[in-house]
């Protein structure tokens, strides 16, 4: 329960605020403008603070109430937010004290579900993306050794210590060639470009190792979003891991507002369907709702017929679709639930159209 309600519409704009908050700050910066134009921006400053106050305040009491728990970096944000410009205002007496304000750059990033992914991305590949950052580093230096022998004669100003040497190392590695120091000899040249080579492949390495991660941390989500879902449907809690794992796999989660269409009478019926949550309506000349743990479109599959009813959802629905072939996948794996599908379909069959 919020203890400070009406204070819950500031959760939302934490992305909304720091956007003029931000730009605000860049306009101050400008030597030019008006008096009357840095007062009103101040005033935004000031209006933006005032609203991160409140939701500094609502999220501590909420904290404090219980009703908070494991947020640490966001009361870090919220109180950054508020401290940091108000430390500024009554410490600092330069005309840089809205700067200050810049740490709202963090805000937008309070409520990020990218960031925790991320964090565990570079944990579980550490290991790859240290080694890969150890042979950045070994190329770094060789390559500056090899340009500071080569030129260093040629281009004292440029190349005469391995330290100057390091910059035009960094540039090349990263293909960046601002164009400030180029090799003159053609030792150097062959150097350069067998240096951007290396530059390209190290990387390719380090984003195919982030990418490879996020793959993987994506997927272990998606799964145990949708073995939970699976083991919320009655039909699956009997079967056994192996097969239970399978079943995870085969099946697709969908998500459906009031109204939506399922599927429509006469289509080809290419999959079927298990409720999760919610309700869903079938348009049978006796309107039939299904509830939790119910399938249906499932006689499509199995009599190769269209669908002989339109679903639809009758409150907000999550459903399990499974389509053809992995129905006939887990009919030859699991011969009791494809036994019970059959015959819930054969009892439909007698009694009214089942999509």
């Amino acid at each position: 329960m919020s203890v400070l309600p009406f204070l819950r519409i500031y959760a939302p704009l934490n992305a909304v605020l720091a956007a003029p908050g931000l730009l605000a700050v860049a306009a101050l910066t400008m030597p030019d403008m008006s008096g009357r134009s840095r007062l009103a921006l101040t005033a935004v400053l000031a209006v933006i603070w005032g609203a991160y106050l409140l939701q500094m305040a609502e999220t501590l009491l909420k904290r404090w109430a219980g009703d908070l728990r494991d947020r640490t970096p966001a009361i870090a944000i919220d109180m950054l937010a508020v401290l940091v410009p108000l430390a500024a205002f009554l410490l600092e007496g330069t005309p840089d004290r809205s700067l200050y304000c810049a740490v709202w750059l963090l805000k937008p990033l309070r409520d990020s579900t990218f960031f925790p992914v991320l964090g565990r991305v570079l944990a579980n590949e550490a290991r790859n993306l240290i080694g890969v950052t150890t042979l950045f580093g070994v190329v770094l230096f060789g390559v500056a050794l090899a340009a500071y022998v080569i030129e260093r004669d040629i281009q004292p100003e440029k190349f005469g210590s391995i330290p100057q040497a390091m910059w035009w190392a960094v540039v090349t590695l990263s293909t960046t060639g601002y164009g400030d120091a180029i090799p003159q000899s053609f030792a150097g040249r062959l150097l350069a470009g067998a240096v951007m080579m290396c530059g390209i492949g190290v990387f390719a390495l380090w984003a195919g190792i982030l990418a490879s991660g996020f793959y993987q941390e994506i997927r272990r989500e998606d799964f145990v979003r949708n073995w939970q879902l699976v083991a919320a449907v009655p039909l699956f809690q009997k079967l056994g891991p192996a097969t239970l794992v399978e079943i995870v796999r085969a099946l697709r989660p969908r998500n459906l507002p009031p109204g939506a269409v399922i599927c429509r009478r006469g289509e080809t019926g290419d999959r079927m369907f298990f409720v999760v949550e919610g309700r869903v309506s079938v348009a049978t000349p006796n309107p039939v709702e299904l509830g939790p743990g119910a399938f249906f479109g499932e006689m499509a599959l199995i009599s190769g017929e269209p669908r002989s009813a339109t679903v639809s959802a009758a409150t907000a629905v999550s459903l399990l679709s499974l389509h053809a072939a992995d129905f006939q996948m887990l009919c030859s794996s699991s011969p009791e639930i494809a036994e019970i599908i059959r015959r819930t379909a054969r009892e439909r069959h007698g009694a009214a159209p089942m999509a």
